[in-house]
């Protein structure tokens, strides 16, 4: 909230947020930690656009744009939670489905590829840099500012580094904000070798 409050009316012009869905299977997602109504005010106020993971567990307006993530891959087996994600958006698209196969190969519309390894990840709902990459390709233009408000892994600011667009992120968790700085500056390194 005192992130956004520094930016005047339309700043950014996409925020990519994965807020705590408060649906209590875990500490990390406890019904206390779910963002309160004051805070997607706060949201709407300080982008034009956005993409809301886990829209269907908020009070949202009605949308024609939702994007779902089909997990199939026994993504969240341990954790006993749903197989597939949904994104809510202002954004008058037609629903959108992404589909990861059991070999862990990304499908869309555009047919976009990944690897994802929930093993190697520090954070406990942390997304593929290539699904941020997919939706800034799709739903971003040249130039646009980003907001993200809940950074958790870092794997949008890989996506927005390796896109070139402008991030604004912010992480209140000292450990998932150090762990997600480290991830993103490894990532840097590997790319200044080739």
């Amino acid at each position: 909230m005192e992130l956004m409050g520094r930016y005047e009316d339309n700043h950014f012009d996409l925020a990519i947020v994965d807020p705590p869905y408060g649906i209590d299977i875990a500490k990390w997602d406890a019904i206390d930690m779910k963002p309160t109504d004051s805070y997607f005010q706060e949201l709407f106020r300080v982008s034009k656009t956005q993409i809301i993971w886990g829209g269907n567990y908020f009070n949202l307006p009605h949308s024609e744009g939702w994007i779902c993530w089909d997990k199939t891959y026994k993504y969240n087996q341990k954790l006993n939670v749903g197989e597939f994600e949904l994104a809510w958006t202002n954004m008058d698209i037609k629903h959108k489905f992404l589909r990861f196969t059991s070999c862990g190969n990304f499908q869309g519309f555009e047919n976009p590829k990944a690897r994802y390894d929930k093993k190697k990840s520090f954070h406990p709902t942390s997304k593929p840099i290539e699904i941020y990459k997919w939706l800034l390709t799709n739903y971003a233009n040249d130039g646009d500012k980003i907001l993200d408000t809940h950074l958790g892994s870092g794997s949008i600011a890989i996506a927005c580094h390796d896109l070139g667009f402008d991030l604004t992120a912010c992480e209140l968790d000292t450990d998932y904000y150090n762990a997600a700085m480290k991830r993103i500056e490894d990532h840097k390194k590997q790319l200044t070798l080739f």
